[in-house]
């Protein structure tokens, strides 16, 4: 049985756009996962709480990112939770690195490490409300 160029290449064209959107969807998904979790909410908190951060940034308005999947600093499993998380206000931008703990107890996260490192380098401990050097980020669980 012969099939013809033509119905290749539609089968080929379809089973693309299939791919595409399985992949797409698979990823708004894990992003809207990540979005609703206590421990990234619980980072976002400490961040809009602290004044010296917002003032920093040129926030309200901040702009909250996507997480990037495929940044081996971001790793969750049950009890624990490292992420980074891109923010941005209208003066200038940088991430939130936020540690969390599952309490077995209770089942509840517990933010450990939160600091915003700005791109101009500095960084400010969300959970002290000081600038502090790049040790901030040494000194805490991140490898």
């Amino acid at each position: 049985m012969r099939i013809s160029t033509k119905k290749l290449q539609e089968l080929a064209i379809f089973t693309t756009v299939v791919t595409g959107a399985g992949v797409g969807t698979m990823y708004y998904l894990l992003q809207k996962r990540f979005s609703g979790s206590e421990y990234h909410r619980l980072a976002l908190q400490k961040l809009e709480a602290c004044s010296l951060a917002m003032e920093s940034l040129g926030a309200p308005p901040l702009k909250v990112y996507n997480l990037r999947l495929t940044d081996r600093q971001n790793q969750v499993d049950q009890h624990w939770a490292q992420i980074k998380i891109p923010v941005r206000g209208s003066k200038s931008g940088g991430y939130v690195y936020a540690s969390s703990r599952r309490d077995a107890a209770d089942n509840r996260w517990s933010l450990k490490q939160a600091v915003l490192k700005l791109r101009e380098g500095q960084i400010i401990d969300l959970l002290n409300e000081k600038a502090q050097t790049d040790e901030a980020l040494e000194g805490g669980e991140w490898d």
